[in-house]
């Protein structure tokens, strides 16, 4: 056996503040890193485009910075159990570590190959990474974990955060006589999303990789997270990190993105800046409530937390639904935010609870039918905080006021007002005046002059009939 180590990426696609990747580079110089493409995920039906597309941009990134550190990033094509202990052991590799992950189908995979590796006689060690502070760290007074985020976000922010762990530097790669042992084993040549049957040409909101996340938090801390609280409700305005991705495939450290807001908190003198960096931070929590919820109630990832939401009388219409998914329901706030997330693979996160509340509460369309489609197109799509967030609007999850029912027009009018975003996502309505885009007062004629549907439903009418089927519930 040799000192040779594997570090097993997943959702850490980074050599910087990794916490797993910086414990075994302590214990040998020569650390390699794997990547397993997962049929498993890959063949799944919540799998979008631009997300693998994403990911092996990200793959390219973390390659190049695998050769920088001295080292390099292996790539297999099978099943974790199978193809990692295949290669530990052509590789004689004495470890192989990684970071945990709270998804439940990751801590079942998680299982197989620990078993797996162990009857290899290869040691594994396995670290928390993703998360400021892992799950059973926040708990109530009664040791139980939460289920409201204002009191977690009390705890949570209490509590003193970890410092980043140290990059991978000075590592060692394999020699040409292990490189082919690998090969045999089944390291492969990184694929093309194209390869692997996905095709995303619209570009990304954010490039892939360390660097790029980098770049774009500096950009966001020097500008807009100053008018954070203010300026992040309107999706017409460039007011919000958009590192949604980089938080889900780890190309950004946790640990070091806490601490420098933490000291641009200490540097800033206003009010109003302390205020939005600290909402800025809530967001961060919400990520880690979300995480924590579907790590201690796995059930989450199979239905609705609240009882009275596992029988519901959902209409599921089929045509209102497609009509949701291709951005046509002639409410113009609604149609804005889901073309753009079809165009982009992105949506404002203000227009999330904007579409999610129309179709549970207008459309009447079970959540879950909305939670798969965002992860169909979106490429921050992430588990834990998807479906938390379909939960919030849907009033089936974790939140201690129960029934909340957004009305679109009034979104519109409150987070678009002079039509911007309408405009920029509808352009058969971009010469129309603002009152109408937002209102969505449109008449028939005009509708019809400009190409732009009807409204399927009158958000009243389905407001009262959501109402009296959840007090009938």
């Amino acid at each position: 056996m040799s000192d040779l180590i594997l570090f097993w990426h997943r959702c850490d696609l980074r050599i910087a503040d990794n916490v797993g990747l910086a414990a075994a580079r302590k214990q040998s110089s020569k650390v390699l890193g794997v990547f397993c493409l997962d049929p498993n995920i890959l063949k799944r039906d919540d799998i979008a485009s631009v997300r693998v597309a994403y990911m092996v941009g990200c793959l390219e990134k973390l390659q190049e910075r695998y050769r920088q550190a001295g080292s390099q990033l292996l790539i297999l094509h099978d099943e974790p159990h199978k193809a990692l202990p295949r290669l530990a052991t052509a590789l004689q590799a004495k470890a192989v570590f990684w970071n945990w992950d709270v998804e439940p189908y990751s801590q079942e995979r998680d299982e197989k190959v620990t078993e797996s590796l162990k009857e290899k006689g290869i040691t594994v060690c396995n670290e928390w990474d993703r998360l400021l502070h892992e799950p059973g760290k926040i708990l109530t007074q009664a040791d139980k974990p939460y289920t409201v985020y204002t009191p977690f976000w009390k705890n949570w922010s209490k509590q003193p955060k970890a410092e980043p762990a140290m990059e991978l530097k000075d590592a060692e790669g394999l020699s040409p006589e292990e490189q082919k042992s690998a090969e045999k084993a089944g390291a492969i040549a990184l694929p093309t999303a194209r390869d692997l049957g996905y095709i995303w040409e619209n570009g990304f909101l954010l490039e892939p990789g360390e660097q790029a996340a980098w770049e774009r938090f500096e950009t966001f801390r020097d500008r807009a997270i100053q008018d954070y609280q203010e300026q992040r409700n309107f999706p017409a305005t460039d007011g919000t990190s958009q590192l949604s991705a980089a938080l889900k495939f780890g190309t950004i450290g946790i640990r070091t993105l806490w601490q420098k807001t933490e000291e641009l908190f200490q540097y800033s003198r206003s009010d109003e800046s302390h205020n939005s960096i600290q909402t800025w931070q809530k967001e961060l929590a919400w990520r880690e409530f979300y995480q924590h919820a579907l790590y201690f109630f796995p059930e989450l990832a199979e239905g609705p937390y609240r009882d009275r939401f596992k029988n519901f009388p959902w209409d599921n219409n089929k045509t209102y639904f497609q009509a949701w998914c291709e951005g046509k329901t002639g409410y113009p706030i609604v149609d804005a935010a889901m073309r753009q997330l079809n165009e982009t693979g992105w949506m404002h996160n203000r227009c999330r609870m904007i579409v999610a509340s129309f179709l549970t509460k207008d459309l009447i369309i079970n959540w879950q039918w909305g939670e798969q489609y965002f992860m169909q197109r979106l490429y921050d799509g992430d588990l834990a905080s998807n479906n938390g967030g379909w939960q919030w609007s849907a009033s089936s999850g974790m939140d201690p006021k129960p029934l909340r029912i957004f009305n679109p027009s009034t979104q519109a009018q409150k987070f678009d007002p002079e039509g911007e975003y309408i405009r920029t996502w509808i352009p058969e309505l971009s010469s129309m005046d603002a009152e109408y885009l937002v209102t969505g007062k449109i008449s028939p004629l005009e509708r019809e002059a400009c190409g732009y549907v009807q409204p399927i439903v009158d958000h009243k009418i389905q407001q009262r009939e959501f109402k009296r089927r959840y007090k009938d519930g």
